[in-house]
């Protein structure tokens, strides 16, 4: 089996850090500015050249960061863009304003699910927390926001015992407001302050209660990662779904965006939020956010607006997420023909419907620089009787009215709390991304 060591370890880093949205973008913001990348400021005018890479955080849970070919020089043939597009968020469960609740001596939390979580695989399982809160600023327009994670398992959802459920129970699914509230504390002798939670969270943030106003946090499965199988051949962690993908976005932006031989585009990656809601967020696919971002870059480049229209129809969007691999127990769940086990590469996404981003033309261009260097692949279709996902490829294509196509590895358990992948997989991907940018 290829050494895939390296790959594994650059995305288990991105694992263990990306705990929330916003954790994930701190962390592609320390690659970047690692790598000599530039931060520029929405709401400023824009100072950029040819041969430099920037970065745009947008709202904290989504960023947008470009490398300028050297080549790229007012005068000549307007650059186009090679984009490569992802998602930073994931289902699971986030905590409600004033969730403390009590009952019968215990302390749970008031939680709702985000996206469509597998529900059952979030029990008995060891949880934290992270996110961002807000606390009280120079004024009320500029609130100070931190980042916070409680680094320790703090929660979990316990199961019932079936000797004492009910036979309407044995089957059910569990209910999303019922049966999904996490027991975060035991009381013995006294009662609670009502506001239990809050209190620990300025505890943990070393804040007065009264300084914070508001906060977005996510409950995360905290167990470890882990490499498996016969031959070490499969890899399980959460997150999966859908941090393989912006690792592969990195990757390639930082091996290939400031050194390929394509030295007269802009390499360009988004890391969205929101996708698992539907992207129609500020900071998701369904935005103007990435059509404006480019916009600006080409307009501080000193081209036109004509000029940058017409180079963005002659751009190309690579769509990143995850792909459903073979269940060797569930056959008939798949297409009979086009499916995709676990480390066979490269999923090619296709659907008529379009909910994959994928026509003839830009599935020709990903077989061609597979096969060119060696980049195993594989077509993906669902059975045409299971509507399967979507991704955020469909949105941004159809935002943008670009070429695009929708790639990723394969997840067996996609959205559960904890996913797996073939070993081999991430590495094909990186790979992938980053002859795209080069070639």
């Amino acid at each position: 089996m290829k050494d895939t060591t390296k790959a594994l370890d650059s995305l288990k880093t991105l694992l263990e850090a990306g705990v929330s949205p916003f954790h994930a973008i701190a962390e592609s913001e320390r690659r970047l500015k690692e790598q000599g990348f530039q931060k520029l400021i929405l709401g400023e005018a824009w100072s950029v050249a040819p041969g430099n890479s920037y970065y745009v955080n947008l709202y904290g849970s989504s960023l947008i960061a470009f490398s300028i070919g050297a080549n790229a020089k007012k005068g000549e043939k307007a650059p186009v863009f090679r984009m490569a597009a992802s998602h930073t968020d994931w289902p699971c469960l986030r905590i409600k304003p004033t969730p403390e609740m009590t009952k019968d001596g215990y302390g749970l939390l008031n939680v709702e699910c985000y996206g469509g979580m597998l529900l059952q695989t979030w029990f008995d399982r060891p949880l934290s927390i992270a996110g961002r809160i807000c606390l009280r600023g120079q004024d009320a327009f500029h609130p100070t926001e931190r980042l916070i994670d409680f680094k320790r398992p703090l929660l979990m959802v316990p199961n019932l015992a079936n000797h004492i459920k009910r036979e309407s129970e044995k089957n059910a699914e569990p209910n999303k407001q019922t049966d999904m509230l996490p027991i975060i504390a035991a009381f013995r002798d006294s009662l609670p302050d009502e506001n239990f939670f809050l209190g620990l969270l300025a505890q943990e943030a070393g804040v007065s209660r009264s300084d914070i106003l508001d906060y977005e946090l996510y409950i995360y499965n905290c167990e470890k990662d882990a490499r498996w199988g016969l031959n070490q051949e499969f890899y399980s962690s959460p997150r999966l779904d859908n941090l393989t993908s912006v690792e592969a976005c990195l990757s390639g932006l930082l091996t290939a965006g400031r050194c390929g031989k394509n030295d007269d585009t802009i390499s360009l990656i988004a890391l969205y939020d929101n996708e698992e809601v539907g992207s129609r967020t500020k900071q998701g696919a369904a935005s103007s956010a990435a059509d404006r971002i480019m916009e600006k870059l080409y307009l501080s480049l000193g081209y036109t607006r004509e000029e940058y229209l017409t180079a963005m129809f002659e751009s190309f969007l690579l769509s990143m997420d995850v792909g459903h691999a073979y269940h060797p127990s569930k056959p008939n769940n798949y297409d009979p023909k086009n499916h995709a086990r676990i480390n066979e590469g490269v999923v090619i996404k296709m659907s008529s419907t379009q909910s994959y981003a994928t026509d003839s033309t830009a599935v020709s261009v990903l077989e061609q620089l597979c096969q060119d260097h060696e980049i195993p692949y594989k077509k993906f279709s669902n059975r045409s009787d299971i509507r399967g996902g979507s991704t955020l490829g469909s949105i941004s294509s159809c935002e943008l009215a670009v070429r695009a196509a929708d790639v990723g590895v394969g997840l067996l358990a996609m959205h559960s709390a904890m996913e797996t992948m073939g070993a081999c997989d991430q590495d094909a991907l990186n790979r992938l991304t980053t002859v795209f940018f080069e070639d």
